[in-house]
């Protein structure tokens, strides 16, 4: 049984691959922030003059704030209040599973593919 030897790939297609990953990487974690899809709340709950104890932090907390240097309960207003949206978009969740399900189907047939043309060549189509 003769072994199997796999196409060889030239060094520049080498390298257009290592780009072409690095930059769908890239563009897997910032589209989704550029977009306005992760990252940040929608929307801050304002309290006018606020104070500690309607922020509801414990004294605990205050002397961590006060560490990490805001000494007043307004400097620290906007982080604190900055609450996650958990909100979810239907549409957008959709399109995502869609286009999740239809990478694994292409990968799934592309692999299908190369695993029989493999197995032809090793035994000769039996």
């Amino acid at each position: 049984m003769a072994k199997y030897n796999p196409p060889e790939q030239s060094r520049a297609l080498q390298w257009i691959d290592i780009i072409f990953v690095v930059a769908a990487i890239f563009l897997a974690l910032w589209l989704p922030l550029q977009a306005g899809w992760a990252g940040v709340s929608r929307a801050i709950q304002k309290i006018d003059n606020p104070t500690w104890e309607a922020l509801g932090q414990t004294p605990a907390q205050v002397e961590q704030w006060v560490k990490l240097g805001f000494a007043d309960a307004a400097a620290a207003h906007d982080i604190i209040q900055n609450k996650f949206d958990y909100s979810i978009d239907w549409t957008q969740l959709v399109i995502m599973a869609v286009v999740i399900i239809g990478y694994f189907v292409f990968l799934f047939k592309a692999s299908d593919k190369e695993y029989r043309e493999v197995i032809d060549e090793k035994f000769n189509g039996k």
